[in-house]
C-alpha cells in the first residue's frame, strides 16, 4: 500500500531530525548482506548509541537540503545507500564497520561519510576508523599524567627501603 503524503513528511521529517541530532553520518553501501548479518551489525551499532538506516537517496537528498553539508551529494554516491547515525560518540560507527568489514569484505563498504558538518570520503572515513577509541585516547591521557606521579613514588619508596635495609644491617651487625 503506497504511503500517503503525510507518511511522507513524517518520514522526512524523521529523518531530517536524525541528521541535526548527530554528531556523525557514515554512508555505506551494502551488498548481499544477510538478515543475520545486518541484524549483527545494527546490534552493535545500537549498543554505541548508533542507529543504521536505509532510506532511498531521493529521500535522504531531500532531509539534507533541509540540513545541507559542504561537499555532500547524495545522489552521486554509489550503489544503495545505508546511512548511520553516531549520537554519541563520533568515530565509534565508523569503527564498528571497519571492525564488521574484516570477515564481510565483499558485502560492505565505506562510501564516504560527514565529520563536523563536512563530507568526507571513503579514503576519510577508513582513516578516521582506524583511530583509536575516545576510551582508548583517555586511558592513555589518563596513564600519562600518572606516570611522574607514580615514579615520585617509587623514589620516595626507594629511599625508605634504603633507611630499612641499612638499619637492619645496623641491627644484624650489633647482634653479632
Amino acid at each position: 500500500m503506497p504511503k500517503s503524503k503525510q507518511q511522507k513528511r513524517d518520514v522526512l521529517a524523521g529523518l531530517a531530525d536524525k541528521i541535526q541530532r548527530a554528531k556523525s553520518i557514515v554512508f555505506t553501501s551494502f551488498n548481499a548482506l544477510t538478515v543475520k548479518d545486518n541484524e549483527e551489525l545494527r546490534l552493535k551499532l545500537r549498543a554505541e548509541n548508533s542507529e543504521y538506516y536505509v532510506a532511498k537517496k531521493t529521500l535522504l537528498g531531500l532531509a539534507f537540503k533541509k540540513n545541507p553539508i559542504e561537499g555532500l551529494d547524495v545522489k552521486s554516491l554509489d550503489g544503495k545507500v545505508a546511512t548511520i547515525f553516531a549520537y554519541e560518540d563520533e568515530v565509534a560507527p565508523a569503527k564498528i564497520i571497519h571492525g564488521f568489514r574484516k570477515d564481510r569484505e565483499d558485502k560492505i563498504a565505506f562510501i564516504g561519510g560527514v565529520l563536523e558538518g563536512r563530507f568526507l570520503s571513503k579514503t576519510d572515513m577508513e582513516s578516521l576508523a582506524q583511530l583509536p577509541s575516545k576510551k582508548e585516547l583517555y586511558a592513555k591521557m589518563v596513564g600519562s599524567m600518572n606516570a611522574p606521579i607514580s615514579g615520585f613514588v617509587n623514589v620516595l619508596a626507594g629511599n625508605l627501603r634504603g633507611l630499612v635495609t641499612a638499619l637492619k644491617a645496623i641491627g644484624e651487625s650489633k647482634n653479632a
